[in-house]
Parts: structure tokens; sequence; C-alpha cells
């Protein structure tokens, strides 16, 4: 018999590398977050693919964060293969800027409220005109674009006080990884809206101004190449050795199933972290 929290069946998760990823599809994460805003329960979505995967592997505490989550979706095509592999067939891929549109189609249908936090000055405001003008009948309740720079403790306090005046059920938050993940990991609980959705460079696209991979290469998994080539001074780095070092790690320890639906915090051996 599958695993219940307070008798529903909880959502499977698969160990890739240490961090659980959610098996689901698009219309299970939907669900789930509709749940949770009708019950007023209080979680965050982490939306991870290869990158958050790695960075977690020399930082225990963002892996951690992202075993904590209500879900971590299975943002890229890598962690939808691992899925796969592990026995998770049903396992979709779901990617940050699909979720969003998604979900705000879905919000306006049920009178559900927004804030967006996070993005370049202007960014959050053109990305709530641009939905808003998309999905009519879609709230959004705030806006606010973070200094390039950590909120000193009082800054964060109005923050807080912001959000809470506008009384949001969604709160989107774009900013970079671990940035964002830390970030709803520090305020679950500290505002009262029971969804906190970290989903990066989706503002960017949603806003228009970063342009969007071609669904092919989405489909292949080839995001990653096309970013690229697009930003080849800021992320050759990362990819030069993010992307060979995961090939090596699954290939040494395949993804799993994991027992309970829910992941166990563990380190990039497989040995619990703490």
């Amino acid at each position: 018999m599958a695993a219940t929290d307070r008798g529903r069946p909880l959502i499977p998760r698969v160990d890739v590398l240490g961090v659980g990823i959610s098996a689901i599809d698009m219309d299970t994460a939907l669900d789930e977050i509709e749940r949770w805003i009708t019950a007023r329960e209080q979680h965050y979505v982490c939306v991870t693919g290869v990158h958050g995967v790695m960075e977690s592997q020399h930082d225990p505490e963002l892996r951690r964060i992202h075993n904590a989550s209500g879900l971590t979706t299975p943002d890229g095509m890598p962690m939808v293969w691992a899925g796969h592999r592990a026995g998770a067939t049903a396992m979709r891929r779901v990617y940050g800027p699909d979720l969003m549109l998604a979900l705000c189609d879905r919000a306006a249908a049920r009178g559900w409220t927004s804030f967006f936090y996070g993005g370049r000055e202007g960014v959050p405001e053109a990305l709530a005109a641009r939905l808003t003008a998309r999905f009519p009948g879609l709230r959004v309740v705030g806006t606010y674009a973070p200094p390039f720079r950590p909120l000193s403790v009082g800054e964060d306090a109005a923050l807080v006080e912001r959000i809470e005046a506008a009384a949001p059920d969604l709160i989107w938050i774009g900013l970079s990884t671990p940035k964002q993940e830390r970030w709803m990991a520090a305020h679950v609980g500290r505002v009262q809206a029971p969804v906190l959705l970290g989903v990066g460079a989706a503002f960017d696209i949603h806003a228009g101004t970063l342009a969007q991979a071609p669904r092919w290469m989405q489909r292949h998994g080839l995001e990653w190449a096309y970013r690229l080539v697009r930003e080849p001074r800021r992320l050759w780095r990362r990819y030069a050795w993010m992307i060979p070092r995961f090939t090596v790690a699954i290939l040494r320890r395949p993804p799993r199933l994991m027992a309970g639906g829910s992941a166990e915090t563990t380190g990039p051996a497989g040995t619990r972290a703490g």
C-alpha cells in the first residue's frame, strides 16, 4: 500500500543523487497545489533540473531544502529520464515557465491572487502586465524587484509586511538557484500564503526579456546548449563542469524510487546528511 499523509497517498519521489524529485506530471502538480490552497496548507515548490541537483552535491542545506519541499518538480528532461530509469514511467517534465502559465490559467478561473517577487527592476511589473493580458481575471496583488544584494533585516521585515498586507495565495519567486530556494525555505510560515514557487528564468521569459529554447530542443534535453550559445560568457563555466560530472555521477549512483513517497536528506554518496 502506498504511504499516506493524513489519509491521502503521498506523491512518490525519485532519488537523483540525493535530491528527491517528485514523480509527477503537470496535472498532478496543479491538483496538488490547488489542494494546498483549498486546505490553506503552507508549502513551497522547487523547480529543479541538473543545476539544482549538482549544486546540492556540495551544499547539504540546499539539498535539505529541496527534500523538504511540497514538490520538487522535474524541470529538465534529464530528471524525467532519471525517473523513468527508476521505474516512474508516468513522470513528465514540469518546466517552470510552463507551470507558471498553467497555474496562472487556473488561478484566473479560481480567483486566486498572485504576488511576483524577483527579477530586475521593471521585470515583475512587465510580467504581471503580460500575464493579466493573457489570462483575463488573473488577480495580481503585488510586485517587487529586490536589489542585487541580500536584503537587510529591516528590508526583509518590510517586504514580509508588504506581502502580508497583499494576502496572496501564490507567491512567485524569480531569483537564481540557490537564492530562490533559500528564500522560500526562510519565508514559508513567515508569510501566510499557502504556496511559494521558485520559477527562476520564467520571470524573464514571460516578461519578454529572455528568449525560450525551441520546443524540439527542450524535448531532447538540449535547452542548456541554447542558453550557452546565447550567454556563453556567463554560462560556459557552469556547463563545462556540471554536465560531465552529472553524467558520471548518475552512472555511478543510479536513480531510485524513494521509500515512503518522500525524500530523505542524503549526502552525495547516499549517506544520510547531518
